[in-house]
């Protein structure tokens, strides 16, 4: 490969932020919350390779759109300013087609799931494609982006079970509470920037309050996740994965407290350690049983 295409390869993973796997990470824990719930310990192989598969192609088309709706916006925040739409080092017409190629593959993947998974994800697919819109004038972007994330919840449920008890319902729910308190730390960051330029998240909308919704939303999170383990009889290994969450939801709180971009976007970061460690809750509960 010459050294102008490798440079373009890393455009394009720059772009779908395949370089920072945290994002897909935050989607895939409980979307396999719900799949080990669903089936009550390991899933069918082909459902979760799709699942997995999905999770990877679909956030980095997300990236891509977001991307693609925020390419002059973009360049004036500090964190933003160097992606590839902003910095025009990809172009818009090029980012499209990587889009539309990671949507398809996703589709292919899906159909072979049958009809009813199929239809559940051409909803989340416009969620994603309506995401970034709602940053112009939804004051909290963050509680439709927890819908759009969560939605693999009951994709997963359909696909193991062919419906969506109340079980995934509440995990759906617990899913989009998550989605609001890291995504709220990841606004945080860029307050300063989203204040100057008009762009909207629960970061502004909380203002000063901020840090104290998110330990409410966090209580009421952990809250959540205890009946999700009552209603399964999960057991007691599971409920000490909850209560580790609970510290490292804590502990990430105690980073944000003064506010600073960087410890924000370290508290951001912590969120994945909380969704590994309840995942493994569940793994080791459905695997005792």
């Amino acid at each position: 490969m010459s050294a102008a295409w490798r440079r373009r390869w890393r455009e394009y993973v720059l772009l779908t932020r395949l370089d920072k796997p945290i994002g897909i990470l935050l989607l895939l824990w409980p979307v396999l919350w719900a799949l080990w719930i669903a089936a009550d310990g390991l899933p069918p192989l082909w459902i979760l390779t799709v699942f997995l598969a999905g999770t990877i192609f679909t956030r980095s088309a997300g990236c891509i759109i977001n991307d693609f709706a925020d390419r002059n916006i973009d360049p004036h925040v500090e964190r933003t300013r160097d992606r590839p739409l902003a910095a025009r080092r990809v172009s818009p017409y090029e980012a499209l087609t990587l889009f539309i190629f990671l949507m398809l593959a996703a589709l292919a993947l899906v159909l072979t799931l049958g009809w009813q998974v199929t239809a559940y994800a051409l909803i989340a697919a416009g969620l994603l494609l309506t995401y970034p819109l709602f940053k112009r004038f939804f004051p909290a972007p963050q509680l439709y982006l927890g819908v759009a994330f969560g939605w693999g919840v009951p994709m997963a449920f359909v696909a193991v079970q062919g419906g969506v008890p109340s079980i995934g319902w509440w995990i759906f729910a617990v899913t989009v509470l998550w989605a609001l308190i890291y995504d709220t730390y990841y606004a945080m960051v860029d307050r300063e920037d989203d204040l100057r330029i008009g762009v909207r998240s629960t970061a502004v909308w909380f203002g000063k309050a901020d840090l104290a919704v998110i330990a409410a939303l966090q209580l009421l999170m952990i809250a959540g996740l205890w009946k999700i383990g009552v209603m399964s009889t999960l057991g007691p290994l599971y409920f000490t994965s909850v209560l580790i969450a609970a510290v490292i939801f804590h502990r990430n709180l105690w980073w944000a407290r003064h506010r600073d971009r960087a410890q924000c976007f370290r508290a951001f970061l912590g969120n994945h350690q909380a969704g590994l460690v309840v995942f493994v809750g569940i793994a080791l509960a459905t695997a005792q049983r």
